[in-house]
């Protein structure tokens, strides 16, 4: 298969800046978004946390404004290689000093495809070790950008196998609108049966921390991963936002039973950036290991799984900013005392339970739309590599 040099066929190679004034500047909503790399992800593009900057702020950094199709790249720290394409809804745009813009010929190469290229797991690998080879922080810089070789069969082939992966992602993202939507409905009825309602004559104030069962996460030494990725894998926030990766750590080591997760089991992240990681999810990966930093919660009753869930959903924002006040270095944290100071009025059992009626169905269908887009997630990885290669050629280009 031909191959190009990635620098001979682009109308630009760069990087963003920092606006005039640093964060003091960002915005939380505005017209113009300045993306960073906490927005750029191999699974597709990420909102939370997105910042917002003034049309004078954005005019400094008009050499740096984001196009449709342009594949984004990050270029430094532990992001380092992730890589994205921009939704047209998040226009108009400017990227910051951590994320290359890279924006293709149209007539030489395919933007999607590009982007498909950059996160195969082989030249994933092979940025980060270009990007560790230095005496500092990871990097990439324009001149290793520019000098991949691509491989680079015709337009339309190229065109064809984006398709192909893109499909799949097309699915994977009506799953995620879905999901979001039935959620959002879900958060609604709980507080309107819940918070809202002022029929508490014969409710239980309680901390959220003595409702359920919190375990957190065990402790893991570099002697406790297994070289040959062989064992169970261990969860961290990386892999409950993004799933099992190639960077995912596994060991052998048997561990106490009461941190091992499966699927359906609600993950309470505690630490990390409060913007992006503080949040509960619901882990639909298999079997795992949980690591320190992340509470299992174990409801009162397997019938109150979905209202425990939606309960910690209720405190989210209250969440974060228990864990902004505590910040340091980019990270904060909920503590046990911070759980058993939040109080809620629990309604009883009988409320509860029409209340399930309701809204199980919703949440049910969440989860199993979440397990589909994994599966779907692990067929285009495994396509991706072959497609990519030329061992699976697509017919009629």
């Amino acid at each position: 298969m031909n191959k190009v040099v990635l620098g001979n066929v682009c109308e630009k190679i760069g990087s963003g800046a920092t606006p005039r004034g640093g964060s003091d500047v960002y915005l939380s909503q505005g017209e113009i978004a300045l993306i960073r790399s906490q927005n750029v992800y191999n699974d597709g593009f990420k909102k939370d946390g997105l910042a917002y900057i003034t049309e004078v702020h954005a005019e400094e950094l008009s050499n740096v404004t984001v196009e449709p199709n342009d594949v984004l790249l990050n270029i430094t720290g532990d992001s380092v290689a992730r890589c994205c394409q921009v939704p047209d809804d998040i226009l108009p745009a400017r990227v910051n000093q951590h994320v290359a813009i890279i924006r293709p010929q149209k007539d030489k190469l395919d933007a999607r495809y590009l982007r498909y290229y950059l996160v195969d797991p082989i030249m994933q690998d092979y940025m980060l070790m270009l990007a560790g080879g230095g005496a500092t922080r990871n990097a990439l810089t324009k001149g290793m950008i520019g000098s991949f070789e691509i491989p680079a069969p015709s337009v339309p082939e190229q065109r064809a196998i984006a398709g192909i992966l893109g499909a799949l992602d097309d699915k994977i993202e009506l799953n995620r609108h879905m999901n979001r939507t039935l959620e959002s409905i879900a958060r609604a009825v709980f507080r309107q049966w819940f918070v809202e309602s002022e029929d508490v004559g014969d409710w239980a104030d309680k901390p959220l921390y003595e409702y359920a069962e919190y375990i957190n996460g065990a402790a893991y030494r570099d002697f406790d991963f297994s070289p040959d990725n062989s064992g169970l894998p261990i969860i961290k926030i990386a892999e409950i936002k993004n799933g099992i990766t190639n960077q995912t750590k596994y060991t052998n080591k048997q561990m106490d039973e009461k941190y091992r997760i499966i699927n359906g089991d609600i993950l309470f992240a505690w630490s990390g950036s409060p913007d992006t990681s503080i949040d509960t999810f619901i882990w639909v990966n298999g079997e795992g290991w949980l690591n320190q930093h992340i509470f299992k919660v174990i409801p009162p009753d397997p019938d109150k799984k979905w209202f425990t869930y939606l309960l910690l959903k209720h405190f989210k924002e209250i969440f974060i900013e228990i864990a902004r006040d505590k910040q340091t270095t980019g990270l904060g944290h909920v503590t046990v005392k911070d759980l058993s100071r939040l109080v809620f009025t629990y309604p009883p059992d009988k409320v509860v339970a029409k209340f399930s009626e309701i809204v199980d169905p919703m949440m049910e269908r969440i989860f199993t739309n979440e397990k589909e887009s994994r599966t779907l997630a692990s067929l285009r990885d495994s396509l991706l590599p072959k497609l990519m290669r030329g061992e699976v050629r697509v017919r009629g280009t």
